[in-house]
């Protein structure tokens, strides 16, 4: 959706309005927030407003709309007359880096969650949104399984540091490790779920996050779920436990983070902790409100939560919270947001010294400038802070932002924000970095941010594939651009940090007709011209040694799945007592043949689709 640019934040319109004791008009927009949709679309019309829903979220409301399309369904095997594709684009993922998900039908999966075992370093979970069911060969009841199921929560485990996952799923009878008890064909109550986040416990146990909500209807949750492992290594999840759940149109709860206080030395040992984002609409119109960072804690295992209280303050306008634990039971809560007269976004912390009781107020830990998203690509972006803590008591943040191209300082620029100086001033004279800053004095300040790979964020993106077949010269030469970091130290103080780094573009073919999504996500029936397409690759850094290591080992194509529009909300890094790193995100290099799809058969077809990838290691 266009958004118009303005000099006034969103908050600052709220403010002058409600000081003015303006109210809603006949001429005023109206939304229906009984729907994902029209709860998007409210946010979406908050004139100035720089957060999101997650990406998620926005693509399950875009496939409500899609579904709803009234296009019938063929009763035949599809041929597709075209599939959309790039000799660029990599048949399977090569080693080192290892596929997690295990299914072989091409469904997609993305947005990565991963932990390891502090007691047991070659114990890795990991978790993502997974369309597995979309695939799904089976039928209830004579309606194919795939057009009813949904995004789901996926997870995988390792019992040998990465090189091997587990499970798959087939059908509502076999489901691997899908988190069960939340979504429709799992055994819950809620059409779709997913938002991964993970966490373990110091007697080995692991717990899940995710959402669970419908996409044409208002009921929606936050759900943990609680793994554990047999003697054979196998996990097993439990019935989930239900946060904020909801049935108003005026709440949606998003953006959900869990940690669990695994710390020896900490007098909250044990500890589970969730944060999420509760979105407020006003019941009359529909008209977006505010958007604070609620938290709840645990103390018997994540059957039973505390009563959720408010950690955002003044910070009305938020978004995607982090939690994160020190080693002596602090607890901390990373988010971005704004207050009410705030230009800029901030990436903010609070903390806790009571085992999540009480809070302390707010922190600003740097302003930053949301990006938009990275040049010559589609998908949806956000400026989400990832964060961890030092065993030494160090913390590190890191977020993307749009910084000057002719500047050394990585702060907030109104020439590189959209809703100050427009979106061509942006793309003239900024370009999107990850960036991070640490403190030493528990939070209280906060260093300078500074790029989190120097080298690489200095560089231009390298061209590749040029002409291509319809003429269409190579770009000019561009910034490489970065996004959504992941932060992991290791008991013994290594500090890593993760990323994509746009730094290459090439041509790729568009579709010029087609039938709507999701049919349309495969058969293209007229191409396109030729357009500019940045593809990605993953790093991995020694913080302290500054020494850059690359985890993807084939560019990534991100117009491959989705339609170009989905690509997850982050990526994630842990790392275990033995410093080894485990890097995860999405790839598009794997093809498989897809059958069903959302409901649709089609015959045999090889397609590129989004898998999640990890790569292990340990870097000097």
């Amino acid at each position: 959706m266009k958004r118009t640019t303005v000099l006034l934040t969103a908050a600052l319109v709220l403010a002058l309005l409600f000081s003015r004791g303006v109210v809603a008009s006949a001429a005023a927009p109206t939304y229906d927030i009984n729907t994902l949709a029209g709860k998007v679309a409210s946010l979406h019309g908050t004139a100035g407003l720089q957060i999101r829903f997650s990406a998620f979220l926005e693509e399950e409301a875009e496939e409500s709309e899609d579904e709803d399309s009234g296009e019938p369904e063929p009763e035949f095997p599809i041929t597709p007359t075209f599939v959309l594709s790039s000799p660029l684009d990599g048949t399977s993922v090569a080693g080192p880096a290892v596929i997690v998900n295990q299914d072989i039908a091409a469904a997609p999966q993305n947005e990565t969650a991963i932990a390891v075992d502090p007691n047991n370093p070659n114990r890795v979970v990991a978790g993502a949104n997974d369309y597995v069911t979309r695939t799904w060969a089976c039928d209830v009841n004579g309606t194919p399984c795939s057009a009813l199921g949904d995004a789901y929560s996926g997870t995988y485990f390792s019992n040998d540091g990465g090189a091997t996952w587990c499970c798959t799923s087939s059908d509502p009878n076999n489901l691997g490790t899908l988190i069960p008890g939340v979504t429709h064909l799992t055994g819950g109550q809620y059409d779709a779920g997913g938002d991964p986040a993970l966490a373990f416990d110091s007697q080995g146990n692991v717990y899940y996050a995710g959402l669970g909500f419908n996409r044409t209807s208002p009921p929606n949750t936050v759900a943990v779920n609680k793994g554990t492992f047999d003697g054979s290594g196998a996990l097993s999840w439990g019935p989930p436990t239900f946060i904020n759940q909801t049935t108003a149109p005026s709440t949606l709860n998003d953006k959900e983070w869990i940690a669990a206080d695994w710390h020896i030395a900490s007098p909250f040992q044990d500890r589970v902790y969730v944060s999420w984002t509760r979105f407020l609409f006003s019941p009359q119109t529909g008209a977006y409100v505010q958007s604070p960072i609620f938290f709840v804690y645990s103390t018997d295992g994540g059957a039973t939560f505390s009563k959720p209280q408010n950690v955002s303050g003044s910070a009305h306008y938020s978004q995607g919270s982090r939690v994160v634990v020190g080693y002596d039971g602090t607890v901390y809560v990373f988010w971005e947001g704004s207050t009410r007269l705030a230009s800029f976004n901030s990436t903010y912390v609070v903390k806790s010294t009571d085992g999540g009781v009480t809070f302390s107020k707010p922190v600003a830990v740097a302003q930053l400038a949301d990006i938009l998203p990275l040049r010559d690509t589609a998908f949806r972006v956000n400026s989400f802070p990832a964060a961890a803590a030092g065993p030494d008591g160090a913390l590190y943040a890191a977020w993307t932002s749009e910084v000057r191209n002719s500047s050394s300082t990585y702060s907030a620029d109104p020439v590189c924000a959209y809703w100050i100086s427009g979106t061509a001033s942006v793309r003239n004279n900024c370009h999107s970095s990850v960036v991070y800053s640490k403190s030493t004095d528990g939070g209280a300040t906060w260093s300078t941010p500074v790029p989190i790979f120097a080298a690489l964020d200095a560089s231009f993106r390298t061209a590749d594939g040029y002409p291509a077949p319809d003429g269409l010269a190579a770009p000019a030469a561009r910034r490489v651009e970065s996004i959504w970091p992941g932060v992991a130290v290791s008991p013994n103080g290594v500090v890593y940090m993760s990323a994509y780094v746009g730094d290459i573009v090439s041509p790729w073919q568009t579709c010029a007709a087609g039938p709507p999504p999701p049919e349309g996500r495969i058969n293209c029936e007229a191409l396109g011209p030729y357009i500019h397409n940045t593809r990605l690759n993953y790093y991995v850094t020694n913080v302290d040694s500054g020494n850059v290591q690359a985890a993807s080992t084939h560019p990534i194509n991100t117009r491959n799945g989705f339609g170009g529009g989905f690509f997850g909300d982050y990526t994630d890094l842990a790392v275990g007592s033995d410093d080894v790193f485990h890097a995860f995100w999405t790839d598009s290099n794997n093809q498989q043949n897809v059958v069903w799809f959302y409901g649709f058969e089609f015959v045999p077809t090889p397609i590129n689709q989004e898998d999640v990838v990890t790569a292990s290691g340990t870097i000097p």
